[in-house]
């Protein structure tokens, strides 16, 4: 038995709820810096993360480097979801190409990513090359799992119709096994998608150079600008949330389409 939908006015209060720990956050953060308890270059002020904020975004710091970090983000999430829906697919649909590459494929992404830094660096130097290997990398794998086990996945019944009804390998495939390995092929990419997101900022911590928010925390940390860093910390934080929000919201829509075509 299905749950009755809450009222509207339950369905409200259940969504502000998530921001009274932020907003107690803030107030001890408020409180601790305007009693002095803590030394003021080590937590700044709100006040002064917001003058910091409104500099980044009026001299046009924030959008040059947020936007480098979006470009490298997206281009290495493409590169590697597309070779990993790929190779899930392969993995998934031929027992022969699984018996061949699996083993290789579960050794390597048994590998910690931040341990291809090295090898990238002297393969890619530290530009924008070598930050998008490395955020392919990061994007290659849940998508890769995913969609194998997505595939391999489906119900026996669903083949076994499709059998009965003389469809192709073709049309089992297109018509069957995609569909039913949809959630999981979209849980990868939508894994792959924060993941991207958060090698970017490793990368350019660790590949320093260039243009990005990872620079710019590791430019206040380098000058004890605790504002920037803080100001930085929350700007990844809020895209990382926009970025989960949109998938959530491409994946309800998907699930709505796929209701209304049944």
């Amino acid at each position: 038995m299905s749950a009755l939908p809450l009222p509207p006015a339950d369905e409200n209060r259940r969504r502000w709820r998530g921001l009274v720990l932020p907003a107690a956050a803030l107030l001890v953060w408020w409180a601790a810096s305007q009693a002095g308890v803590v030394n003021s270059a080590l937590l700044v002020s709100p006040g002064k993360v917001l003058q910091t904020a409104a500099d980044q975004v009026l001299s046009g710091k924030l959008w040059r480097a947020l936007g480098a970090s979006l470009a490298r983000e997206f281009t290495g999430f493409v590169i590697g979801a597309t070779a990993g829906l790929l190779l899930g697919a392969l993995l998934g649909v031929s027992r022969a190409f699984n018996r061949l590459v699996g083993p290789s494929f579960n050794t390597f992404k048994q590998i910690s990513l931040f341990a291809w830094i090295p090898l990238i660096s002297v393969w890619f130097g530290l530009g924008d090359t070598a930050k998008v290997v490395f955020l392919s990398l990061a994007a290659l794998v849940p998508v890769v799992v995913n969609t194998c086990d997505g595939i391999r996945g489906t119900p026996p019944a669903l083949l076994e119709v499709a059998r009965v009804y003389g469809y192709t390998r073709l049309q089992t495939f297109t018509h069957v096994v995609l569909p039913a390995a949809t959630p999981a092929i979209f849980t990868g990419i939508y894994l792959a998608l924060i993941y991207s997101w958060l090698a970017t900022i490793g990368a350019e911590y660790l590949l320093v150079a260039g243009v990005g928010i990872g620079n710019l925390l590791i430019e206040g940390s380098e000058h004890f600008q605790m504002d920037l860093v803080i100001f930085g910390m929350f700007v990844v934080g809020l895209v990382g949330w926009l970025m989960n929000a949109l998938a959530r919201l491409i994946e309800r829509r998907l699930a709505f389409l796929r209701g209304a075509a049944q």
